[in-house]
């Protein structure tokens, strides 16, 4: 069993000062049982986070930053396509346009429903078409999209976008260029889209763009050995990209009961596991701990009176 944690800290003030008083009794126990392992360290800039990247080296996945093949990979899982086609996701959203910059909003705040989502796809698909790309419907949030264009496209996971400039994160290259202009076109679409007008009516914010993630095609190469049994917590994630870190406190407490308790359990068990905590820029992972026969003695005489009780460095 594989647990990984995705924003399981940051670099915001707020976040460490929370992260100080939160008591997570399972998750230290857990700490205290393996033993470091591999880190994954880059920067806040790469366009898959440190989570993706944990993901994909445990489902075998391996590409350059920005091209993880997930939307080939959900693809292939529902039959849709050849082995080796290339694909997006594509997420309606609503873009804030401020004064010195545009930033996308959370995608639950939309409150998008699927009748809302068909009929927006329905209208924007002969675009798409245009461009030699083909939508899928998958969900009111979601969509697939398979086309040459996305071979080799570097996209930034939506959890690099949510809540800010989107002008860091656009795709960039000559390749990007049809998209860039598939966007602008579609902002003009949808400004007095049916769809949109009733959503206003409601109160609710208008889907005004669309935005590309999870691009590629699946390796043909054979890829390493996948791990059977991961699993991804994924209560932090709202918390901590809307910023409310009282609610990520919680979030995280209950990721301690359940998630961390249930590693807990079955490392007690005489399970293998793992753990991968994953922040803005890296990801640490935590093993079995392998300690020699002479280490293993060491740390029992370094708990015994003769040295005083005092655990070794």
């Amino acid at each position: 069993m594989h647990l990984i944690i995705p924003f399981a800290s940051c670099a915001a003030e707020a976040c460490q000062q929370t992260l100080q008083k939160l008591r997570l009794p399972h998750l230290e126990r857990l700490l205290s049982r393996l033993a470091p392992a591999n880190i994954d360290s880059a920067d806040e800039f790469t366009r898959s986070p440190a989570h993706e990247r944990a993901l994909a080296a445990a489902r075998g996945l391996q590409a350059p930053d920005g091209q993880l093949p997930w939307a080939a990979a959900q693809a292939q899982q529902l039959g849709l396509g050849s082995t080796h086609d290339a694909w997006a996701f594509v997420t309606p959203c609503h873009w804030h346009v401020a004064a010195d910059h545009i930033s996308m909003r959370g995608l639950e705040s939309l409150a998008l429903q699927e009748g809302e989502s068909r009929a927006l796809l329905e209208t924007l698909q002969p675009w798409f078409a245009g461009d030699g790309i083909r939508l899928h419907y998958l969900r009111a949030d979601q969509w697939l999209a398979n086309g040459e264009i996305f071979r080799g496209l570097a996209t930034a996971s939506l959890d690099r976008v949510i809540g800010r400039n989107v002008d860091a994160w656009m795709p960039e290259g000559a390749q990007a260029a049809p998209l860039r202009r598939l966007q602008n076109e579609m902002q003009m679409l949808l400004y007095h889209h049916p769809a949109n007008d009733l959503r206003t009516e409601r109160g609710l914010l208008p889907i005004n763009s669309f935005w590309l993630s999870g691009t590629g095609a699946l390796p043909a190469a054979p890829q390493p050995a996948v791990e059977p049994d991961v699993r991804v917590a994924e209560a932090l994630r709202g918390p901590a990209l809307a910023g409310d870190w009282a609610g990520w406190a919680l979030a995280w407490q209950q990721v301690d009961q359940a998630d961390c308790a249930a590693l807990t359990a079955a490392l007690a068990a005489g399970e293998r596991v793992q753990l991968t905590l994953c922040g803005e820029r890296a990801a640490q992972r935590f093993g079995p701990e392998r300690r020699s026969a002479v280490t293993r003695f060491l740390n029992t005489l370094a708990r015994k009176p003769l040295w005083n009780g005092r655990e070794p460095l």
